[in-house]
């Protein structure tokens, strides 16, 4: 069984691809916060994003990931 690490790019034949562009719901919680993940349960810091995907599943995200990653829809 191949095992890969954080940081550590294997020397594989990668493709690109873009993440289709799916909206979803998100709130900035301004206090710490835990919430039930598919994952088990993870903590957000303060100023994270609160997600729900587009399965109702629900996890944070830092708020410097979020600003790099997605645009508000107005």
């Amino acid at each position: 069984m191949r095992s890969f690490r954080p940081n550590k790019v294997p020397d594989l034949e990668f493709k690109e691809a873009i993440k289709k562009p799916f909206r979803i719901k998100c709130v900035q919680i301004h206090e710490p916060f835990m919430v039930e993940t598919m994952e088990g349960t993870l903590q957000g810091k303060a100023g994270d994003w609160l997600m729900v995907g587009v399965n109702g599943e629900m996890y944070p995200i830092d708020q410097d990931i979020f600003r790099k990653t997605y645009d508000l829809c107005i």
